[in-house]
């Protein structure tokens, strides 16, 4: 198997639309998800990532209900994922600002607002930005339009996706308001899709968003791809303090109703992170009883300040899933 070279400069001119190629499909939003499309780029012949449009906090969640878009943070993330590096572009669209009335405000989320009126529909929009970016592959948002996340435990109901971060799970039921159906391109996507990826991403409010939007959940179950759950590292703070890979896995398949994944990919090794967060504890004679493949590698970069997906080892193993299942 080759070594995967991340730098898309190299990437772009055969990557899209090669039929030799597996069309891979990812789900979810936020920092995980962009570490699968980049390494995605590496293999994919057609990359396809839809994005959760429940996200309320921050630069998103102050810019979708006053302009009434989606919320535009984590897509703006997946199309910079899948952009040249280096380009002045995508050092525009990641650039945020720290003071004034733009405080917190990522410049590529203002960027996206202001083609979304200047076009006049969202899906135009993101049209515009992959081609200023020089995007490969195609963002697309779950639904057209924004949606509230509603979570219940042990009869209380939590409403936003902010709030929900905060607030300790496990849930025993997700879903999103008002009633939606999902983006006829995600399920054509899907539809066509070869590889599947779900994760890794806040598991409540990015993964399970997504999935809980009608008609994903079926399309999946309709796709002869196979499904391909990457876990996430470590606990977050609020929503899944004390759960590990297999309690994971368990709420994904009661939550989303979303059939048991081919594979899930672990990391397989120690790491330092700060407390009160913890390494995802992996116990793989569990995670077989959910009847999946359990692949343990060494899929982290470690010279971050946090751990996170290292995308060139991530691809290196989805990609031979794609043969291996």
């Amino acid at each position: 198997m080759r070594e995967l070279d991340v730098d898309t400069e190299l990437m772009l001119a055969g990557f899209e639309n090669d039929p030799t190629r597996p069309r891979v499909v990812a789900i979810g939003g936020g920092h995980g998800m962009a570490q699968v499309l980049r390494g995605a780029i590496g293999y994919a012949g057609t990359l396809s990532a839809i994005v959760t449009v429940a996200d309320d906090g921050g630069s998103s969640g102050r810019l979708a209900p006053a302009l009434d878009i989606p919320p535009p943070g984590d897509i703006r993330k997946c199309l910079v994922a899948m952009s040249p590096d280096e380009t002045v572009w995508r050092r525009l669209f990641e650039y945020r600002f720290e003071a004034g009335d733009v405080g917190g405000h990522s410049l590529g989320n203002l960027i996206l607002a202001s083609l979304a009126d200047i076009e006049g529909e969202f899906d135009a929009a993101l049209r515009a930005a992959q081609r200023l970016l020089g995007a490969v592959g195609e963002v697309i948002p779950v639904c057209g339009n924004r949606l509230v996340l509603v979570a219940k435990r042990n009869g209380e109901e939590f409403r936003g996706q902010a709030v929900i971060t905060k607030t300790v799970g496990p849930f025993d039921e997700i879903r999103v308001t008002p009633e939606a159906s999902a983006n006829p391109r995600a399920l054509a996507a899907i539809a066509a899709a070869d590889q599947i990826v779900l994760g890794p991403g806040s598991l409540f409010t990015s993964t399970i968003a997504t999935l809980a939007v009608p008609g994903i959940v079926g399309a999946i179950e309709d796709s002869k791809a196979s499904v391909v759950y990457v876990a996430n590292l470590y606990t977050q703070d609020g929503e899944t303090l004390g759960m590990d890979i297999a309690d994971h896995l368990g709420a994904l398949l009661r939550l989303a109703g979303v059939r048991p994944p081919n594979a899930i990919v672990a990391h397989n090794e120690g790491f330092d992170i700060p407390a009160p967060h913890t390494a995802l504890e992996v116990d793989v004679s569990i995670l077989e009883t959910f009847g999946v493949h359990v692949v343990l590698d060494d899929i982290v970069d470690a010279s971050m300040d946090w751990p996170q997906h290292d995308a060139v080892k991530l691809g290196n193993v989805l990609s031979q899933l794609v043969t291996y299942l």
